[in-house]
């Protein structure tokens, strides 16, 4: 009696590579899907990210500030303006907090209140 033995060719690997697709076809067609969302997305992202989150009046705090920064020595001399643009600094920065509704509260620092 002869044993029978199934052909190992291209019948088999074809069979194969017809179901391997089917199997893997909802991760092709996430992965199409993603890639298309991604690029429909990238576009309007981009025009609704150039919205100025801020207002002008903040952005102008924080741009006065930044002259200010730059403004003030960085070595220690003698001279009276260093002081002057630390209290400005101090005040633009808390008028900036003010204006975004940033609390400033410190681990271990007294209250305005508490200093008095």
């Amino acid at each position: 009696m002869e044993s029978y033995e199934p052909k190992s060719g291209p019948v088999s690997n074809d069979l194969v590579d017809i179901f391997e697709s089917s199997l893997h076809l909802e991760d092709t067609h996430y992965t199409e899907g993603y890639k298309e969302g991604y690029k429909d997305g990238l576009a309007p992202g981009k025009e609704e990210g150039r919205e100025e989150c801020f207002s002008s009046r903040v952005q102008k705090s924080i741009k006065q500030m930044h002259e200010s920064l730059l403004k003030y020595p960085l070595s220690n001399s003698e001279d009276e303006s260093g002081s002057d643009i630390l209290d400005l600094m101090r005040l633009k920065f808390r008028a900036i907090c003010a204006s975004l509704n940033v609390k400033l509260v410190y681990i271990g620092y007294p209250k305005g209140s508490e200093l008095f």
